[in-house]
């Protein structure tokens, strides 16, 4: 299965959509896995409309071109609230916001785990604003920051 090429037609029919394609994974054996693919609409919310749109034009370019073989699901869905950060424009983009922080290693005095305030990243360093302290972090060392609800 050629993913970059489904990731291409994906970001293709999604931004024919007026919307991004946050992240596309294969999960499980060839000829019975899941394609999920998590799509954002930049200014607003995705609807279950968009998600059904998305799902049945790239369901059948999927199958016309043929590039999976056997059976498979396709799911489509919006990143939620609490969305994982992919891509590094996404640690821009929400600068200032709450996270929880997972790292490949822990780190002396915070571990792998930790809540914080996200300030960025430059220069392949993620920064977090932690208890009034600044931390920071290789983004390579980053397993995954999600963000917290704030209501």
């Amino acid at each position: 299965m050629d993913l970059d090429r489904i990731r291409q037609m994906a970001e293709g029919v999604a931004g024919s959509e007026g919307l991004e394609l946050v992240n596309l994974e294969w999960a499980g054996p060839a000829g019975h896995g899941v394609l999920r693919l998590t799509i954002d609409r930049p200014e607003g919310a995705v609807s279950h409309r968009d998600c059904e749109a998305i799902s049945r034009q790239l369901g059948t370019l999927l199958d016309v071109e043929d590039l999976v073989e056997g059976r498979y699901t396709l799911e489509v869905a919006s990143p939620g609230l609490d969305r994982r950060l992919y891509k590094p424009a996404d640690f821009e983009r929400f600068r200032g916001r709450r996270v929880k922080v997972k790292l490949r290693q822990p780190l002396p005095g915070l571990g792998r785990k930790f809540p914080a305030r996200l300030d960025g990243l430059a220069g392949g360093v993620v920064s977090f604003e932690l208890d009034g302290r600044a931390v920071q972090v290789p983004y390579d060392d980053i397993e995954a920051v999600n963000l917290v609800v704030e209501l």
